[in-house]
């Protein structure tokens, strides 16, 4: 019989440990006073042995070797078991894992994987299906819609108007600068409101699939509707911010290539360039949770930063990198379905691809535009769900490893005596906000 690990009892076979001999055992026939090779007798013990594999150890008594061995623990063939008759666990064949944890929705009660943040995000889609992809085509279109009128009324590429005055070129350069400038200002707030509408039904959609919960696009505008203004004015708090932080980097290299010191001025605008962007993308994955903080805790604008910074602290690189990776796959979606749809849109306008890459063509069509927009709404379609389910499940994961949020969702999704046993996902933080979705 093979023992424990540096621990051999009288009687028993040697063990196959490797730094120790095989011991001799002593012969039943032998008489008590008859020595045995020449190994005297363990200290306490008596030099009369009973045969093999009939020994235990007397009652009350606790077994030798520390914590190598437990007092009443049978080894018995395919693993250790517990003590017969107690309450401890029994392994047969090996340890065994862990009991799953709970899953009353789309993801398992416990700290998150990134392949399960991003499975979770698709199984939402999956689950609902009809809601989600009703919101996102919903905003999608009406938002895509705004943005190709603006397109074709003010950005250039349409044919310009004809110029009666005998101004220089310089002024018509600067004028139709300033018309593309806010051609891009309205379509950028466009995609920002519908940005910030996609985002805060479907974290609340993510919300209620966690726990299980049927959604819809009723229920979702209902629990989302209050916060929609603070929403706004995080989206738009952050650009400012981040404005705000590549102006100051940039003002100290154009200011001194303004007064004549060309070469230092944009050795110093690229290095102020580069410090404000690390700065930028700093900030920016430190507030990355600040929008499903302050829909589902129902927090406002500064206190929802607070409670991101605070989330992020420790796992900065970790929400880096799912967050970069969202962003690849959103990118590679939006690419795989852009792509052709560019392509069918310079086929069906009747526009030369080469013209146009040259910049030799100054017309865009309103059938482009039309085909180029029907593209936008697809990938929209499709990239909304993924990147808001993604940042709302590792805002809750970040959430169940520092405040045990996995009780509390599941006591909303209402599974009685869960988290009585100690599961290890506690953190040192007490669960003082609200559950989300609930």
């Amino acid at each position: 019989m093979n023992n424990s690990p540096g621990w051999a009892s009288p009687g028993s076979a040697p063990s196959d440990e490797p730094d120790r001999g095989p011991q001799e055992q002593p012969d039943p026939q032998t008489a008590p006073d008859e020595p045995v090779g020449e190994q005297p007798a363990p200290p306490n013990w008596s030099k009369q042995q009973p045969p093999a594999g009939q020994w235990s150890s007397p009652a009350g008594i606790p077994a030798q070797g520390g914590a190598r061995s437990r007092a009443g623990a049978i080894p018995q063939q395919g693993g250790w078991h517990g003590p017969q008759g107690g309450g401890g666990p029994a392994w047969g064949g090996g340890w065994s894992p862990a009991p799953p944890a709970a899953k009353p929705g789309v993801i398992p009660l416990r700290p998150l994987g990134v392949g399960e943040i991003l499975d979770g995000a698709a199984s939402t889609m999956r689950a609902h299906w009809r809601t989600v992809l009703g919101i996102s085509l919903i905003v999608a279109a009406v938002s895509q819609t705004l943005i190709t009128v603006v397109s074709g009324l003010w950005l250039p590429g349409r044919p310009p108007a004809p110029d009666t005055g005998s101004g220089p070129a310089l002024r018509q350069a600067l004028r139709d600068t300033g018309q593309a400038l806010a051609g891009s200002a309205v379509t950028s707030l466009i995609g920002l409101l519908a940005t910030l509408i996609a985002t805060g039904l479907l974290t609340m959609v993510t919300s209620r699939a966690v726990l299980g919960r049927p959604v819809t696009t009723a229920d979702a505008w209902q629990d989302a509707r209050g916060q929609l203004p603070r929403l706004l004015g995080l989206l738009l708090l952050f650009p400012l911010m981040l404005f705000a932080i590549a102006a100051v980097g940039l003002t100290p290299g154009i200011i001194l290539t303004s007064s004549g010191s060309l070469t230092p001025g944009l050795l110093l605008i690229v290095l102020g360039g580069l410090a404000g962007f690390v700065v930028s993308v700093w900030l920016a994955v430190r507030y990355s949770l600040a929008s499903p903080a302050l829909m589902l805790e129902k927090q406002g604008v500064i206190a929802s930063m607070r409670r991101s910074a605070k989330l992020v602290r420790g796992s900065w690189w970790r929400v880096l990198g799912i967050q970069l990776l969202a962003f690849l796959i959103v990118a590679l979606i939006e690419s795989i379905i852009q792509i052709p749809a560019t392509l069918i849109a310079f086929i069906v306008d009747g526009e030369s691809l080469m013209d146009w890459a040259n910049g030799t063509s100054d017309t865009t069509g309103w059938t482009f535009l039309i085909v180029i927009g029907i593209g936008a709404v697809i990938s929209s379609a499709l990239t909304f769900p993924i990147s808001a389910g993604v940042t709302a499940l590792l805002y809750m994961d970040q959430r169940i490893r520092r405040e045990a949020l996995d009780l509390e969702l599941a006591r909303a999704a209402g599974l009685s005596g869960y988290g009585t046993t100690a599961t290890g996902t506690a953190g040192s933080d007490t669960p003082t906000d609200t559950t989300p979705g609930s």
